[in-house]
């Protein structure tokens, strides 16, 4: 045993040696391998490729003569052979959530906007043989086709043109790129006709990604794709009108999008009842028709904008996002709310235009990661159910309903609300003073169309973040708080929102908040453009008492709407400082005295409506307005462009001067024209009869009879 220790002992040492050189070889090639140098003529290639781009921001300053391309940035080197397997070129995109910070949107855009390159691809990428991915994504290439040189970069598996403003059509022999597996040519500006040839040789592809292009594919019915994707996404292509049938032999797919393709069919049933288990699924803007009994998709449904019918569908357990808006289902929530989907992990519900019916059921306890809940225009009744105030929604929005009650004081609990919209139901009671204590967050509050009275709380005031509020169309009484003043974000010109945000990172849509507003005297759905609005809304109720000198403070507002009040009291000259404020309706009151010469700075303004009140005196001159119908100013006192009524020198029309405008003495012949109007009318109504009809006067004077004898009866008993 000793001599097998001793011989093994021997053996170790004898080969030590070897074993440091062994090492020091692997060391050596390693050291030598981390500092390759980058291939002479691919590093001239690039140069070539960088002196025909256009580089605003400089972002390829590193890209200099006689330097290491495998430095560069964006450059990606073999670690063993030195070629360039790599180009990662996309300008910097990332976008923010929606409430993200103003500057956190700013900076997005900026990176957005700013830094693309542009230009022209010279051919001399031909020369990079081993480059196996190229990024181009989120430039501006505006003007130019994808090249056609694309389709010879043989080693190419990943091709990624998606944002950057190609035009055209896309090459054939893209379809020769027989080891690609991902190519993204999404967002941009391509058209044309697509064939099965584009397509002939991917057999490796695994992602094809096209979106928001104008392009068209009909295939042969018969047509097999010589590829299994897992991803597919073809929205705002021409894909019908029948459903595509060569999705069916898809079968590793797990993302779909053909949105807004054209499709006009009923949705077959192997989609979404097979055995395939979709992460993402969007059919969105089609006309695809027919029922749904389940959803097997497990994050991601958009089927808005179709004509779906019956009942709700039944949905994977893990679903986060469904999307079933403008839509005819039908039917009661209580099925789907209490037992569908029970502990699920379900961020968003847009269920709004469809023909939901019935209350809200009571059961949303377990819906604890529900952040956004639209439940607009449907035929929901009943009250607002209690355990919605047990979530920690952003939004809830029951628009044009038939809902009534009054609002449960659990949603304050909800202090995550950013939007609460409960317009165009038969809500009543008085406007809970815990709004403005509890949801602080909120920025769009619309109780607009129902039957709120009482005061408005002192306590709405603390709304700091308020930038839309809509109170119009109720019962209100008393007078407008003067702390309004407190709206800060109304008073902070650069405070501008962006309520859009992403859905996840398998789709590239966003989803818009939206609101209904009367602004500009019409009622239009602000969506996209909601986050640029800030808006007051009080009309048609029974505010009493002045307008508050601190509206003017309120710099940022862009609409005011007092109509339809009781207002009185001369208009604040400090409304003048709204100088951002584009509509502004303070028709019938009982507003007197002048339109404030300040009225003149408001530059921007396109809607203006003073009518129907006890105003006097000039018009003031400005661009705006003398640019505005005389009917924007009629019921007043008013004279001057762009009204036809002259001024005296003293301000004052010509009509109002003749005739007295403080008037007494007007009351005065009112009256007495309304006496003798009284007895004409009186006196006709009893002589007409009798002058006309002979069996009218016969009835008369028997009833005349009839009332002396009663009379005389009446002055016997009394012994008068």
């Amino acid at each position: 045993m000793a001599g097998t220790i001793a011989t093994m002992k021997s053996i170790t040492i004898t080969l030590f040696p070897f074993l440091i050189v062994i090492l020091a070889i692997c060391f050596s090639f390693c050291d030598a391998n981390s500092n390759v140098l980058c291939i002479e003529s691919e590093r001239k290639a690039l140069l070539k490729f960088k002196n025909d781009l256009v580089d605003p921001s400089n972002r390829l300053s590193s890209w200099v003569e006689g330097g290491d391309c495998c430095k560069w940035l964006g450059v990606v080197c073999h670690n063993s052979t030195g070629h360039i397997n790599q180009l990662h070129l996309a300008a910097p995109l990332s976008v923010p959530h929606f409430d993200a910070p103003v500057g956190e949107w700013d900076a997005y855009h900026r990176s957005k906007n700013n830094s693309p390159l542009g230009g022209k691809i010279n051919p001399s990428l031909l020369e990079l043989k081993h480059l196996s991915s190229l990024d181009l994504s989120n430039n501006n290439f505006s003007g130019i086709q994808i090249p056609k040189f694309f389709g010879l970069l043989e080693s190419l598996t990943y091709l990624n043109l998606s944002q950057a403003r190609f035009r055209g059509a896309i090459p054939h022999n893209l379809g020769n790129l027989s080891k690609l597996q991902y190519l993204d040519l999404g967002c941009n500006q391509l058209e044309g006709v697509v064939s099965e040839s584009h397509f002939s040789n991917l057999t490796r592809l695994t992602t094809l990604a096209a979106s928001q292009n104008k392009l068209r594919f009909d295939p042969n019915s018969s047509w097999i794709p010589p590829f299994q994707c897992r991803i597919i996404k073809l929205g705002q292509w021409n894909l019908g009108p029948k459903f595509p049938r060569w999705l069916k032999f898809q079968k590793n797919l797990s993302v779909l999008d053909i949105s807004d393709a054209g499709i006009s069919d009923i949705l077959p049933t192997w989609l979404l009842n097979s055995s395939t288990q979709f992460e993402y699924v969007n059919l969105s803007c089609n006309q695809l028709t027919g029922g749904i009994s389940y959803l097997n998709v497990t994050e991601i449904v958009d089927l808005s904008s179709n004509q779906f019918t019956g009942p709700l569908p039944r949905v994977f357990p893990t679903l986060q996002i469904l999307i079933l808006s403008t839509n005819s289902f039908s039917g009661p929530l209580f099925e789907f709310v209490c037992n569908s989907l029970r502990k699920g992990p379900m961020r968003i519900l847009a269920f709004e235009t469809n023909l939901l019916s019935g209350e809200i059921p009571d059961c949303w306890d377990h819906w604890r990661g529900l952040g956004y809940l639209n439940l607009e225009n449907n035929t929901l009744t009943g009250k607002i159910p209690p355990s919605l105030g047990h979530l920690n929604l952003s939004v809830l929005n029951l628009r044009r309903n038939g809902m009534s009650g009054e609002i449960p004081s659990t949603l304050q609990h909800s202090t995550r609300l950013i939007m609460l919209d409960l317009s165009d139901n038969h809500f009543n009671g008085s406007v809970p003073a815990w709004i403005g204590v509890k949801l602080s967050k909120l920025e769009i509050l619309s109780l607009r169309s129902n039957n709120f009275d009482g005061h408005l709380p002192q306590k709405i005031c603390q709304l700091q973040s308020l930038r839309i509020l809509d109170l119009g169309h109720n019962g209100i009484s008393g007078a407008i708080p003067k702390c309004f003043s407190n709206f800060s974000a109304m008073a902070n010109k650069s405070n501008q929102q962006c309520y859009m945000f992403q859905w996840s990172s398998i789709s590239t849509n966003f989803l818009f908040l939206s609101a209904l507003l009367v602004l500009k005297g019409r009622e239009d759905e602000y969506g996209a453009t909601l986050g640029l609005v800030t808006s007051i809304c009080l009309s048609t109720n029974r505010l009493i008492g002045e307008i508050p000198k601190e509206f003017g403070s309120l710099v940022a507002l862009r609409s005011l709407n007092l109509s339809g009040n009781l207002l009185i009291g001369n208009i604040p000259d400090e409304i003048g400082n709204m100088q951002l404020v584009e509509s502004l309706d303070l028709s019938r009151n009982q507003l007197n005295g002048e339109i404030p010469p300040s009225f003149s700075k408001l530059n921007f303004l396109n809607h203006f409506n003073v009518s129907y009140n006890n105003l006097i005196g000039q018009i003031p001159t400005s661009t705006q307005l003398q640019s505005f119908e005389s009917l924007s100013y009629v019921g007043n006192h008013l004279c001057g462009p762009p009204l036809t009524k002259n001024c005296t020198s003293k301000g004052i029309s010509t009509d109002a001067a003749n005739n007295g405008i403080n008037s007494e003495g007007s009351k005065v012949n009112w009256l007495y024209v309304s006496i003798v109007i009284g007895f004409v009318m009186g006196f006709w109504g009893v002589v007409a009869p009798l002058f006309f009809s002979r069996s009218w006067r016969h009835a008369y004077y028997r009833k005349l009879d009839h009332v002396g004898r009663q009379l005389y009866v009446f002055w016997s008993i009394m012994g008068i």
